[in-house]
């Protein structure tokens, strides 16, 4: 395509020559600018008219508005209808819950009333629709207080279950060895080597030389060292002015000082001090005074069957000392 321009006069002219694609270029362009106008005189005459509240724009923007609002009206009530459903089972499995550590405190031995636990509260939510926003954020608030103050007791629970289980740790409950007869059992019996009356304080276990020995507790030795009598001797302490003894002992492992676990290897049987043959005493010892260790025992899990407790050998056996005497904090005088 070939454009010729001329002056008023035809003085002078000019010519340009456009080729197709230059002549849909300039279309195009020329297309571009008069959107760009359009929208500009459209967006100016709506702002114009809805600020002086034109009628017929006035009314095309309160109905454009009025949709907006329904639209973010619908919205927030499906979200918060959702919320309160995950709210209410939230509820229920914090009344689960409070159920559950009710039973367990009464376990642990704890009054919640002790520790500043208001009562279970809860209850089933109203429908979602029917619940403003407030609303949902003051249950929310009571919910998260009533999980800070169940996680309080469930704290104080696990610190006295644990209490409770490390004491349980400490009492000499284990057989010291495993799988033997138990030989003279505590009271009082005909010495074996005196052959007068004198006072067992501790229960014999006869087995071969170099059977291991456990300690029936948890606790920290206290003595070992050799004992005429008791020949190879250790003591444990656990705590509450609980000791548990072994004696006649053959081979010692562990030494003053150390840190016993419950069922560990601690030495093994002997003959050694004032014996008339392999086994090992054992005795248990309150606030220094021996106590019959079949008590701590039968409190334990792992005893032996009934008539292995009950089979007597004495053939083998501690010799005691007549009229032994005991004494707090001493060993007895008699095996």
């Amino acid at each position: 395509m070939q454009l010729i321009i001329t002056d008023a006069w035809l003085a002078k002219s000019r010519a340009f020559h456009l080729s197709g694609t230059k002549l849909v270029a300039a279309l195009l362009g020329l297309s571009l600018v008069l959107m760009l106008v359009s929208l500009g005189m459209y967006h100016w005459v709506f702002l114009k008219g809805a600020r002086e509240g034109w009628p017929i724009i006035g009314s095309l923007v309160k109905l454009v508005v009025k949709d907006e609002f329904a639209q973010r009206d619908r919205f927030m009530r499906e979200n918060i209808e959702v919320m309160a459903k995950k709210l209410g089972e939230m509820q229920a499995k914090m009344l689960q819950l409070e159920s559950l550590g009710e039973r367990v405190s009464g376990l642990a031995g704890i009054n919640p009333a002790d520790i500043k636990i208001k009562p279970g509260q809860g209850g089933a939510l109203v429908s979602g629709r029917d619940l403003s926003m407030e609303e949902l954020q003051a249950t929310l608030n009571d919910l998260d207080e009533l999980a800070g103050q169940r996680a309080d007791l469930m704290t104080v629970m696990e610190s006295r279950l644990f209490e409770q289980k490390i004491k349980k740790m400490m009492v000499p409950t284990q057989l010291p060895v495993q799988g033997g007869n138990l030989g003279s059992v505590f009271g009082w019996r005909i010495d074996p080597i005196t052959g007068k009356s004198a006072l067992h304080t501790g229960l014999d276990f006869p087995a071969d030389t170099g059977t291991a020995i456990f300690s029936a507790a948890g606790g920290v030795v206290v003595t070992q060292e050799f004992h005429p009598q008791y020949g190879n001797m250790i003591e444990i302490d656990h705590g509450n002015d609980l000791i548990s003894r072994y004696a006649h002992t053959s081979r010692v492992f562990v030494k003053k000082g150390d840190l016993i676990k419950r069922g560990q290897k601690i030495a093994e049987v002997g003959t050694t001090g004032r014996s008339t043959g392999p086994h090992l005493h054992f005795e248990v010892l309150v606030q220094g005074v021996p106590q019959d260790p079949q008590k701590f025992l039968n409190a334990g899990r792992n005893l032996p069957s009934a008539p292995q407790v009950a089979k007597v050998t004495p053939a083998v056996t501690s010799a005691p000392v007549p009229q032994m005497a005991a004494s707090a904090g001493q060993p007895a005088a008699q095996r």
